[in-house]
């Protein structure tokens, strides 16, 4: 009931080049990360890609169905004569949006666009055109996945299990710095208008470079949404069978402490690893745990087991390399660099674990 054909004009067959950035849709969708398509001039196909991402998630199940629906009756949004959501919502509010238009509220509490988003995706273009005020409030649900909006008429909870992918220019004019007419000073204005705590939620940071025009022009075309979406269904059962047990963990992304020191333990070199790159990139203590959920994901083989984690820096190097396009415009210092790109064949498609 909730496996449906894949609509061919949104697959991602139909995306030219970007296989660095299909790759990091597919680890955010295979462990329910956030993603932030950040550095990437326009006419690139940022929106383009986030639009595909719900066809790659693995369908709804029953509870989630339900949920989902009783969400979207509230607000009237079921088509008449459904009966059900099948599809994994996407939503995807203009930069206009007020904080009760994606929060919720209204004379009588409603669910606004992140609870209209659970268990699916949420999509905010042009990021730091949102008020800095109605991104901030974001930050609580994306941590708890709820939102309790108190208003005169009474106080409700809504879910906000959501993916949130954003996407944003380089620069206030759209080009890349070396390119830009803004100066420096305009152009930091304009990235800080999303503030450290937030980004430090989203676990992906991905540059979305222009294509080449061979790209534009070859026949080939890339991978289907189904060929990608049955191995992150793959990664998901093997969350599910790791996960056994823990109802409130469902995948990667929802790990906690006691899991993170289970499954994601590092060798002293590893560590050295990491202490640089913290040390490098002034990471917070959020973004430890990120870059460890996102490295458990990362292991080249679907078979990886704790010990070989440990012992294997690709995937944590891989994971690091996710958290750097925000703070600078390049991918990684040389030495992580190396670990990630002259260690990982092109076109591995194993990896995801």
């Amino acid at each position: 009931m909730f496996d449906h054909e894949q609509d061919d004009e949104v697959d991602f067959a139909a995306v030219k080049g970007q296989e660095s950035v299909k790759h990091a849709l597919e680890i955010a969708a295979a462990g329910g990360h956030n993603v932030l398509l950040m550095i990437g001039p326009p006419a690139t196909g940022k929106s383009m890609l986030a639009k595909r991402l719900p066809t790659i998630l693995p369908p709804l199940t029953l509870e989630e169905a339900l949920e989902t629906t009783k969400i979207h009756s509230i607000v009237g949004l079921l088509a008449p004569g459904q009966g059900l959501v099948t599809r994994r919502p996407f939503r995807p509010p203009h930069h206009t949006a007020s904080d009760a238009r994606l929060l919720g509220g209204n004379v009588t509490p409603s669910p606004g666009e992140i609870s209209l988003a659970h268990n699916g995706v949420l999509f905010l273009d042009e990021l730091p055109e949102f008020k800095r005020s109605v991104l901030e409030t974001m930050r609580q649900p994306l941590e708890e996945g709820r939102v309790t909006i108190s208003h005169a008429a009474g106080t409700m909870t809504f879910p906000s299990q959501f993916m949130l992918v954003g996407a944003m220019n380089p620069t206030p004019d759209g080009k890349m710095p070396g390119e830009s007419h803004c100066s420096p000073r305009e152009i930091q204005t304009y990235l800080n208008r999303v503030s450290g705590p937030l980004l430090d939620r989203i676990d992906l940071h991905v540059e979305v470079p222009e294509v080449k025009f061979r790209e534009i022009t070859a026949e080939r075309t890339g991978e289907t949404s189904a060929q990608i979406r049955h191995r992150v269904m793959a990664a998901r059962k093997r969350q599910q069978e790791r996960f056994k047990g823990r109802k409130s963990i469902t995948c990667h992304a929802r790990m906690g402490t006691r899991e993170l020191k289970a499954y994601c333990a590092l060798d002293e070199a590893t560590l050295e690893l990491l202490k640089m790159a913290m040390t490098e990139l002034k990471l917070s203590a959020r973004a430890y745990d990120r870059i460890l959920k996102v490295s458990r994901l990362c292991a080249r083989s679907a078979q990886v087991s704790v010990g070989q984690l440990r012992r294997n820096r690709i995937p944590f190097a891989a994971s690091v390399n996710f958290r750097t396009s925000s703070r600078s415009f390049v991918w990684l210092p040389s030495l992580l660099s190396v670990l990630v790109f002259e260690s990982t064949p092109a076109g591995c498609t194993d990896w995801i674990a």
